[in-house]
């Protein structure tokens, strides 16, 4: 019988999977079907599929730990965290848009700081 746990072998092998191994084994989806998670498409009875999973994250104690870890490692496929593939697009959208408007907006306080400087 197939283990219920997440393949770690779907996950990177690098250091990043060793640091995070510890929150995995804390996840509700170890006891489901790791085939809940990826679902083949995201239209049609795949959307059944998609909320029982989502479902199951809802409850999980480890929620945001996993949310993370797809985010920082780009897992693409799959729900992680409660989110889907397309979600996690638009999450890390917006993260970008919300950098890129820091930066520049701490360029422009620092291009007026010196004229400032030199106004008084």
């Amino acid at each position: 019988m197939p283990s219920r746990r997440p393949a770690l072998a779907a996950l990177p092998a690098n250091g990043a999977l060793l640091r995070r191994r510890d929150w995995l084994s804390d996840g509700s989806c170890r006891d489901e079907d790791p085939e809940l998670f990826f679902p083949i498409s995201s239209a049609g009875p795949a959307v059944r599929q998609i909320l029982a999973a989502k479902a199951v994250c809802d409850r999980c104690a480890v929620r945001q730990e996993c949310l993370r870890f797809a985010l920082e490692d780009a897992h693409s496929h799959g729900v992680w965290g409660g989110t889907t593939e397309d979600e996690r697009k638009a999450i890390r959208r917006a993260q970008a848009q919300a950098e890129a408007e820091a930066e520049a907006q701490a360029g422009a306080g620092a291009s007026s700081a010196p004229e400032t400087a030199a106004a008084s």
